[in-house]
């Protein structure tokens, strides 16, 4: 009679064990969450060695890419806008001056 209340405490305390682990997984932030919380974190503090906290689970390809897009955007918000060039040209395909 004593086996198999040990059977049945053992199950119990691998399913709460289980049901423990995957309620842990299931609170974990996403890949993208995180991505999502470093973009936000970024400042011209933010170096290539020196991360903000948020970016510390990216991988260092991940975090260089976040990094150097924030670059480029900051670098575009600051320049006034006559001076932006987005492509906003149209070519016909002739060499008849329509680039400009």
């Amino acid at each position: 009679m004593r086996r198999p209340r040990l059977a049945i405490t053992a199950a119990v305390i691998a399913i709460a064990g289980g049901v423990a682990a995957l309620v842990w997984w299931l609170v974990q932030p996403s890949y993208d969450d995180m991505v999502k919380d470093c973009q936000k974190a970024l400042s011209s503090a933010a170096t290539k060695t020196d991360r903000p906290e948020a970016c510390d689970g990216l991988s260092q390809e991940d975090y260089d890419t976040l990094l150097a897009g924030w670059v480029v955007q900051h670098t575009l918000d600051e320049m006034p806008k006559e001076d932006r060039d987005l492509l906003d040209y149209s070519d016909d395909g002739e060499i008849n001056g329509s680039i400009g």
